[in-house]
């Protein structure tokens, strides 16, 4: 009796495994089916979180680049023909936004790709428009434009023009141009910079040329000639400008001619 008891009790819950199994395994919608599924979800790189955020960060990497491009693009534009950046009123409703965001609202009207990215379809956060950002494009556009230059002119004589002048808010600034015959026979003028100078005594813009020289790899012993204006502090025969580059370098001629004005 106790052994048939016994026999009854295992076929009992060998029926009921079979059929939990069957159960389990046998419906497209079983637990077991619904586990399966998610397991190959998870090996499945496609569909992996991991992957999804990959996907996501290379979009939001590429609709980034998309902005900066069009953000160098119309700051490289305005630089080549000398427009303003930046007007009064740049707010959306303003209907003189000056050049820079009219442009790059252009740009967008004409390139469906940068359209979809940037201006008030941008993330508040990555908008790369701000005034600041601009500065360093420009900046950044300066840099390579020096870099040309210094590569154009290859080591040989070079000339300097310097004048001096107030910007809009009253502060004095010094331009520097450097004048060098080319390869190809032909005399090139290119401003090398513009700097801000707190005093417009000789050896002040003497100290301050030869930094922005040597800034840009440039030894003051290539020097072969000076363009000035008339002011004392520049033509001085004991201690202005050209006398003290003289000193230096015997054979930095000055010429001295109104059109040397910038």
């Amino acid at each position: 009796m106790r052994e048939m008891h016994l026999q009854k009790m295992v076929l009992r819950v060998g029926t009921k495994v079979r059929k939990d199994l069957e159960r389990m395994s046998g419906e497209v919608s079983s637990i077991h089916h619904k586990c399966f599924n998610r397991m190959q979800d998870l090996i499945n790189q496609e569909q992996s979180i991991q992957s999804s955020f990959h996907k996501k960060s290379e979009k939001v990497k590429s609709d980034h680049r998309i902005r900066l491009n069009a953000s160098v693009d119309v700051v490289r534009f305005l630089l080549r023909n000398g427009l303003s950046f930046r007007g009064h009123n740049e707010s959306e409703d303003s209907e003189d936004k000056d050049f820079f965001l009219e442009l790059l609202e252009f740009h967008g009207d004409k390139h469906s790709d940068v359209g979809k990215v940037t201006l008030h379809k941008a993330p508040k956060n990555d908008m790369i428009i701000c005034p600041a950002i601009q500065k360093d494009i420009v900046d950044a556009c300066a840099k390579e434009t020096s870099k040309a230059i210094i590569q154009d002119l290859d080591d040989e004589f070079f000339g300097i023009l310097v004048d001096e002048s107030k910007d809009i808010s009253h502060k004095e600034q010094m331009a520097l141009v450097i004048q060098y015959v080319n390869k190809r026979g032909e005399v090139i003028e290119r401003v090398l910079g513009i700097v801000h100078v707190n005093d417009s005594s000789a050896l002040s813009l003497q100290k301050i040329i030869y930094d922005l020289l040597l800034d840009h790899s440039l030894s003051s012993s290539k020097l072969r000639g000076q363009g000035y204006d008339g002011s004392n502090n520049m033509q001085g025969r004991i201690n202005g400008l050209k006398s003290l580059i003289l000193q230096d370098v015997l054979y930095a001629y000055c010429v001295h001619c109104f059109a040397n004005q910038l």
